[in-house]
């Protein structure tokens, strides 16, 4: 099983790049995790968002693999424990599908991703830059991930 991050947003900081690349360095083969950046539409003066949100939805649903499960990243999703994540996590490496993880561009995501998720997930009532939820989800699947197995990372 593979886990798919699909972000809109492209050429991230150093620090962004860093930090996602370490957690998803310490996931074992078994739930790798991949990012997929899909590229902003550019947004002129003016610029109606709907159109640019619509574009972005398009992008994000052409990047999902075939039969993925899929979750859509969002503010009024579903709040999720770590010990939650972690049972979902493994209820996902039992099930064997690839999961896809969208996460949209600062205008958030199009109605048709939200209706192609099987679930949605906050990782917060707060709002973060979508920069950081990139890091934010590879640290918690690894932590996720680290509890299933009793590893010393997890610490409740």
């Amino acid at each position: 099983m593979r886990i798919h991050l699909l972000s809109v947003g492209t050429r991230m900081t150093g620090w962004v790049e860093a930090g996602f690349a370490e957690y998803a360095r310490r996931l074992p083969p078994e739930c790798r995790l991949r990012l997929v950046e899909i590229p902003p539409v550019a947004r002129g003066k003016g610029e109606d968002s709907a159109r640019v949100v619509r574009k972005e939805g398009e992008r994000l649903l052409a990047g999902i693999p075939p039969q993925a499960r899929t979750l859509a990243l969002e503010v009024g999703g579903r709040l999720l424990s770590t010990e939650e994540v972690a049972r979902e996590l493994r209820g996902w490496l039992q099930g064997g599908r690839d999961v896809a993880l969208l996460v949209g561009g600062p205008d958030g995501l199009d109605p048709a991703c939200l209706e192609r998720a099987e679930s949605r997930w906050s990782l917060s009532p707060l709002t973060f830059p979508h920069p950081l939820v990139r890091v934010i989800v590879a640290e918690q699947l690894y932590r996720a991930w680290s509890l299933l197995h009793n590893h010393p990372y997890h610490r409740a």
